[in-house]
């Protein structure tokens, strides 16, 4: 018998569905019989790596987040516009969704970070699973002073967010509370060998690599003709090019959406260079590699992101200018020098699916 989980994923950068995905997969693991109905404008095709044949994709725009003109730059004046324009809920907003969950027969509803999914839970009676390490009236409350209009939103939200029927919360963890599962950094796991990966780049074995990556938010890497002052360090950049792989003496650039997964790239690195973002730090931080990471002093999940990967990672801190100019490249050797730290603690994702196996599948 097939069972039919909803799971509304805030399109805020790719990192949300990211670990949304990881707790499906691992979800999977225990029961392949389970059916996904995902509700975002995250593109269907980075669910494929890891959910193909087991989801039903419906583009809708559950969420806002925070509107970015770039992955480390926030436009607060188009957020407060967009928040205006879905906040509240309108009815028959909540109404076409129950009609369609209906119709799919959804008994579960997953929110990672969208809280639209929660409310038409309730309106459904259905049980809702918020999962989190931020909820959005945490992160609108540290722009309040300088963006007064985010105020009306928090309230409302932080109303949304407290009717969710039960709570998982994923370290780092920026607003711990009485939660009903707190686990360790959610992630994606890697599907093929390090050999096998770096054999589909045309990289070598014993070749230095590095990864860059920005969150699935694109970037001008105005930067690529400074990498080629490092001739003996590949640079594997996503988000480079439209399409394909292209070869650029030690430079492999590809498309956001390529046949390779993203975490078969973080273990075939030998480092990883980019924003400071959730699931990257949690896919880096299972893969041991060492992290150059790009600060975001104006976003508050940053500082307990940072936070964690000093203690407990091999890292060097990147300034977004010194990012944005190529002069970080000078940092590429010492941040190669770093031992990898493997860690022995579980994914998050299988123990949070094991405990909603549990506590929610019967």
């Amino acid at each position: 018998m097939t069972h039919n989980i909803a799971y509304f994923i805030t399109p805020h950068g790719f990192g949300h569905a990211a670990r949304a995905s990881a707790l499906m997969a691992a979800l999977l693991k225990i029961d392949d019989s389970l059916r996904f109905h995902l509700y975002t404008t995250v593109p269907q095709w980075f669910f494929d790596h890891t959910l193909a044949g087991h989801f039903e994709y419906h583009f809708y725009e559950t969420d806002v987040g925070v509107v970015q003109t770039n992955a480390l730059a926030e436009d607060l004046a188009a957020t407060v516009r967009k928040l205006d324009e879905i906040l509240p809920f309108c009815t028959d907003c909540i109404g076409t969704l129950m009609h369609g969950m209906r119709q799919n027969r959804v008994e579960l509803v997953l929110c990672d970070i969208a809280p639209m999914g929660i409310a038409v839970a309730q309106a459904l009676g259905l049980p809702s699973v918020l999962v989190e390490n931020f909820t959005w009236d945490w992160i609108y409350a540290g722009y309040v002073e300088q963006t007064p209009e985010l105020a009306r939103h928090i309230s409302y939200l932080k109303k949304v967010f407290a009717a969710a029927d039960y709570l998982i919360q994923t370290e780092p963890l920026c607003d711990p509370r009485a939660a009903d599962l707190t686990v360790p950094p959610m992630s994606r796991a890697p599907q093929k060998s390090r050999a096998e990966t770096r054999s589909a780049l045309g990289i070598a074995a014993d070749a230095p690599a590095v990864l860059l990556t920005m969150g699935g938010i694109r970037w001008d890497y105005t930067f690529l003709r400074q990498l080629f002052a490092l001739p003996d360090v590949h640079f594997i950049i996503p988000g480079a090019v439209e399409t394909g792989l292209e070869k650029r003496d030690n430079l492999v650039l590809l498309p956001h959406s390529s046949p390779f997964f993203h975490p078969d790239l973080i273990a075939a690195a030998d480092a990883v260079v980019g924003k400071v973002g959730y699931s990257t730090l949690a896919e880096v931080y299972h893969a041991g590699v060492p992290y150059g990471y790009v600060t975001r002093s104006n976003f508050a999940e940053s500082a307990v992101l940072e936070n964690f990967v000093v203690r407990h990672m091999a890292g060097l801190p990147i300034a977004p200018a010194e990012f944005e100019s190529g002069e970080w490249v000078a940092k590429v050797p010492e941040l190669l020098a770093l031992p990898r730290r493997k860690h022995t603690q579980p994914n998050g994702a299988d123990i949070a699916a094991a405990w909603i196996m549990e506590e929610i599948g019967g």
